[in-house]
């Protein structure tokens, strides 16, 4: 009898996953979305270039699509990767949206890449528009605007600005320098578009719902009860924290 009621309970390989497992549960958005853009980049390859250059320009969410009603667009344009080999930009999705969604777990991570593709996409395309309006030159209402880079530098943004202090001090303006420059240089839509997205993610850091996660200790679960604030020395008489 007593055999039988141990062999009811859990085993230990019932209660711990294998380590490889437990990783690609907890990273299973960044997998799904690496294999979306994995697809997307070997269907692609199989096309013509004209066919390519047809897959691109119904997927671009421009200001003419807008108009017309094509919004699900801004949607589509996020499974394509463009202006970089198809191999850096998924193990860019990879490493940044992986890092993003381990540390906050998928829904902070999702929402943070969603928020900085939209809003960029929106405030860029919306800033194109009123170009058209007042008739200023170089607007383009067909404009080419797809990829996978205003989630992706917001995510980095986000990291960066939540991170370490020497991260926030160094990496953060170094990124936005870089992008500034890249815009300088270039002055196109989706430069300008970067440093739309990195704000962006800046301003996602100061949102209470990423803090909280983002005080807890590196390795701990996302959501946890444990570390849902940061560490702080003993007040000293005397001391005025700042």
């Amino acid at each position: 009898m007593t055999d039988r009621l141990r062999t009811t309970g859990p085993t230990a390989g019932d209660t711990v996953r294998h380590p490889a497992l437990r990783s690609a549960l907890r990273l299973r958005l960044t997998a799904t979305y690496v294999i979306l853009l994995a697809v997307t980049a070997c269907w692609l390859a199989t096309r013509s270039h004209a066919e390519r250059v047809r897959f691109m320009r119904h997927n671009s969410s421009n200001v003419h699509h807008m108009e017309v009603g094509k919004w699900w667009t801004m949607f589509t344009s996020g499974l394509v990767v463009d202006g970089v080999p198809a191999w850096v930009g998924i193990a860019g999705v990879a490493a940044v949206l992986g890092l993003a969604e381990w540390r906050w777990g998928p829904a902070r991570a999702g929402a943070v890449f969603v928020f900085g593709h939209l809003g960029a996409t929106l405030l860029t395309e919306g800033a194109m528009w009123v170009m058209l309006t007042v008739r200023i030159p170089g607007a383009l209402s067909r404009a080419r605007d797809v990829g996978i880079s205003y989630g992706l530098v917001a995510t980095a943004a986000c990291l960066l600005a939540l991170g370490h202090r020497s991260l926030r001090r160094y990496a953060l303006p170094a990124l936005a320098v870089a992008l500034a420059a890249a815009w300088a240089l270039d002055q196109q839509l989706a430069d300008a578009g970067h440093l739309v997205a990195l704000g962006l993610g800046v301003l996602a850091s100061r949102t209470p719902w990423l803090r909280a996660c983002a005080a807890q200790p590196w390795g701990g679960e996302p959501g946890s009860g444990s570390g849902a604030a940061p560490d702080r020395e003993p007040a000293r008489s005397g001391a005025h924290s700042g």
